[in-house]
């Protein structure tokens, strides 16, 4: 008996030294190093880990540093650098980018792929889609084009994003540089009205509920966005910069796409700030800053046969700046039927901008178009509204409809353009139509007969 009572004596004090050791917080065997004691159930490890799994489950491989992994599928975050790209403005990095978009876009699960700071040389290359799970890029460094001008399929692009939903690139101010001076010298559209053979910079083509945000193109060899066969997809803080003599380098041409939204953006190009093409609808162009550049249209229109209708464009509270243009519409002469309605321009502010507003439907920048015939683009319900500063050219207000497809609804209301030039006061000339007229209204619309060209 008492051999018995000194053994649960010595086991109870085993107990008691135990516990007390544990909540003093002397440490336990952590087992292979770096691993935790397992916490409670339902409790949360110090320091943001996760509790242990319950009995049974399978508890997530800790990710470096300590974190979780990512959930079962996911390919979690994709380092470009990891994967063997450079970033030093020289190597070939087109490989290793092209090797994180098929990992991540294999993955069932969200996934990330990082672009550390760095200057990444990046041959044509398409992220194509579908992908199995949302990607994210997330965006340090630059992307940069090769030089050289070597000619490409029609309409291709450099970087092109293509058949993906749920795609998000913050851009965090990431340059994307196409090196465009060499092509701006090459670059005969001018002549032959054939612009297509050199690459767009960026191209979203296809892309469903996606964002582009904080991206800037530079020097592009041609178009520097474009943005094709979308639906809703929102681009913000974007950034276009190219000299004024960068042909043909529009700045963001949206197409064939319903219910894009691009807001806040500074553009300076040789070409149309933003430019919206057939089949657009349910536009937003919002803070915009053009200049210099060609200001911002609808169109070219008409050109092509099978154009599809533009419905429910806004172009609001921008500002044009040192343009040839103001806000515009213009549609091929000789063009196929079409359709171009319910198109606002509102809240603008015009800073020396040559022929602030402008309809023109006798468009004809190259030899090869069919002067004299009418086109066949019918527009109607267009607003002029809200739209003030001061003209460079003496026409301030120019519209110019077709005589064989006539304008309907097309409105002014509050209009203040001045022009301070040697020729007189700002002018407002018209063609072929008759606008509805509402509050203040300088110059006078339609003292005068519009003529084509500038």
């Amino acid at each position: 008996m008492v051999g018995l009572r000194r053994a649960k004596t010595v086991l109870l004090v085993l107990v008691v030294v135990i516990s007390n050791t544990i909540a003093d917080g002397a440490p336990l065997d952590r087992g292979p190093k770096g691993s935790g004691a397992a916490a409670p159930l339902g409790a949360t490890v110090p320091g943001g880990g996760n509790a242990a799994a319950p009995v049974g489950a399978t508890a997530p491989a800790a990710a470096a540093g300590g974190l979780a992994a990512a959930p079962a599928g996911a390919a979690g975050s994709l380092d470009v650098k990891a994967a063997g790209a450079k970033g030093d403005g020289t190597t070939d990095d087109t490989a290793a980018f092209t090797a994180v978009w098929k990992t991540a876009c294999e993955a069932p699960g969200p996934s990330t792929i990082t672009v550390p700071k760095g200057d990444y040389l990046v041959n044509n290359i398409e992220f194509l889609g579908p992908c199995k799970g949302p990607v994210t890029f997330e965006m340090s460094g630059n992307m940069k084009a090769p030089a050289t001008v070597a000619a490409v399929k029609p309409n291709s692009g450099w970087v092109d994003f293509t058949n993906l939903a749920d795609f998000t690139l913050n851009g965090n101010g990431a340059i994307f540089d196409g090196q465009g001076s060499l092509a701006w010298k090459a670059n005969d559209c001018a002549k032959t009205g054939k612009c297509n053979s050199l690459p767009i910079n960026i191209r979203f083509t296809g892309l469903t509920n996606s964002k582009i945000i904080g991206i800037t193109s530079t020097n592009s060899k041609l178009f520097h966005m474009n943005v094709l066969n979308c639906k809703n997809v929102t681009l913000e803080n974007i950034g276009i910069d190219a000299p004024p003599e960068s042909l043909n380098t529009d700045g963001i041409h949206i197409g064939r796409s319903v219910g894009v939204n691009l807001i806040g953006a500074k553009v300076k190009t040789g070409d149309d700030c933003v430019s919206i093409g057939d089949g657009t609808e349910n536009l937003i162009v919002e803070n915009v800053e053009c200049g210099p550049g060609h200001g911002i249209a609808v169109g070219s229109l008409g050109r092509y046969p099978n154009e599809q209708p533009v419905r429910g464009v806004t172009v609001r509270k921008c500002l044009i700046k040192n343009t040839s243009n103001g806000v515009r519409i213009k549609t091929w002469p000789g063009s196929p039927p079409g359709i171009a309605s319910n198109i606002i321009f509102e809240d603008i502010t015009m800073d020396n901008v040559s022929t602030p507003i402008l309809i023109d439907q006798e468009y004809c920048p190259y030899a090869d178009c069919k002067a004299g015939v009418p086109s066949k683009v019918k527009l109607s319900d267009v607003t002029f509204k809200n739209i003030k500063g001061t003209s460079a050219t003496k026409t301030a207000v120019k519209l110019i409809c077709s005589v064989g497809t006539p304008c309907t609804n097309v409105a002014l209301a509050n209009i203040n353009l001045v022009h301070n030039g040697p020729e007189g006061p700002a002018v407002g000339a018209c063609a072929n139509m008759k606008p509805v007229l509402t509050g203040q209204m300088i110059p006078p619309a339609c003292t005068e007969i519009a003529k084509p060209g500038p």
